[in-house]
C-alpha cells in the first residue's frame, strides 16, 4: 500500500435519503394516530365536563365529607356522602387484604416456578377470571356464601366478590413487574450461593415492587366503582355502619343506584355528586399510584 493511498481521507458511507413518498406516508400515519387520539380523549373530557359541572355544588356544600344521609328527607338538600365513603373504602380495602397476597404468590408461582400442568391450568384459571362479569362474581358469592352457608348479606360478601374481580388484575400486572426484572440479576445471585427463594424474597421482588405496587393501586381503583357486587350482596343503610359481618352498609355506587329512584332536584343532585366523589377518589389512587412508582424507582 502505497503513502498516497495511507493519505487519502476516509469517506463517509452514503446513508441513502428517504424518499418523498415515505415521508408522506410516515407524516399521514402520525396525523392519523394524533386523530385518533383527540377521538377517544373527546368522550373522556365530555364526562368529565358533564360530571363536574353536575356534581361541583354538592362536593363543595357543607356537612358532603363528613355527614351521612341519616335523618335526611328526599327533597332536603342536606347531609353528606361520609358512610358510602366509608363503605366503599372498606369494601375495597377487605378485598384487597385478601386478593393482593394471593395474586402476588399466584405471580411468583407462574414467573419463578410455574411449569408442567399446573401452571398452564393456574394461567387459564387467570383469563378465565379477567372475563368473568361482575354479576356473574355477585352472583357465584350469593350462591355460595349466602345461599348455601347460609350467611346473611354484608359487606364482607361483598368484597369476596370483588377479590374475584381483582385478582386477576393483580396476577397479571405482578406478572408483567416480575418479568421484567433482567436474568442476570438472578444468575448473579444464583452464583453466590443463594437459595432460590431467597433470591426470590431479597433480589426479585425488590426490583419489581415500583411497578407492582402501582399494579395493586390500579386493581383497588377497578374495583371500587363496581355496581353489581353491592346490588345483589348487601342493602343500602342511610347511616354509617362499622360492622362488615351482618348489616347493610351503603357505598358510593350503591348511593348513586339508591338516589336514582329519588324523583326530587335533591336526588339528582346527590347523584352526580357522588359519581363526581368517586370520580376523585380513583383519581387520587391512580395519582399515589404513579407517585408511589416514581418515588421506590428513584430511591432504589
Amino acid at each position: 500500500m502505497t503513502a498516497t493511498t495511507l493519505d487519502q481521507p476516509i469517506k463517509a458511507p452514503a446513508f441513502r435519503q428517504i424518499s418523498l413518498g415515505r415521508k408522506i406516508r410516515n407524516s399521514l400515519a402520525t396525523l392519523v394516530m394524533w386523530l385518533c387520539f383527540a377521538i377517544a380523549l373527546v368522550p373522556l373530557a365530555w364526562v368529565l365536563i358533564v360530571v363536574v359541572s353536575k356534581g361541583y355544588r354538592a362536593v363543595i356544600s357543607q356537612g358532603w365529607w363528613t355527614n351521612s344521609q341519616f335523618g335526611v328527607l328526599p327533597e332536603q338538600f342536606a347531609g353528606g356522602v361520609y358512610h358510602a365513603i366509608f363503605g366503599t373504602i372498606v369494601q375495597a380495602g377487605v378485598a384487597a387484604i385478601i386478593a393482593i397476597p394471593l395474586g402476588v404468590m399466584a405471580a411468583i408461582y407462574l414467573v419463578e416456578y410455574g411449569r408442567g400442568r399446573l401452571a398452564r391450568v393456574t394461567t387459564f384459571m387467570v383469563d378465565i377470571l379477567a372475563g368473568v362479569p361482575s354479576i356473574v362474581a355477585a352472583l357465584f358469592v350469593f350462591a355460595l356464601w349466602i345461599a348455601s352457608l347460609k350467611f346473611e348479606q354484608s359487606a364482607l360478601a361483598v368484597s369476596f366478590a370483588l377479590v374475584l374481580l381483582m385478582l386477576p388484575v393483580v396476577v397479571r400486572s405482578t406478572e408483567e413487574m416480575l418479568k421484567l426484572v433482567p436474568d442476570e440479576l438472578r444468575e448473579a445471585s444464583y452464583a453466590l450461593g443463594v437459595a432460590k427463594w431467597k433470591t426470590i424474597v431479597r433480589i426479585v421482588v425488590p426490583t419489581a415492587l415500583p411497578g407492582m405496587i402501582s399494579g395493586m393501586l390500579l386493581a383497588i381503583a377497578r374495583v371500587m366503582g363496581e355496581t353489581a357486587p353491592v346490588l345483589v350482596l348487601v342493602g343500602y343503610s342511610a347511616s354509617i355502619n362499622f360492622n362488615i359481618f351482618q348489616g347493610n352498609m351503603a357505598s358510593l355506587p350503591l348511593l348513586i343506584y339508591q338516589q336514582l329512584s329519588n324523583p326530587q332536584a335533591a336526588g339528582v343532585e346527590r347523584v352526580w355528586g357522588a359519581s363526581l366523589t368517586l370520580i376523585l377518589i380513583i383519581a387520587l389512587l391512580y395519582v399515589g399510584a404513579a407517585v408511589v412508582n416514581k418515588l421506590l424507582t428513584r430511591n432504589r
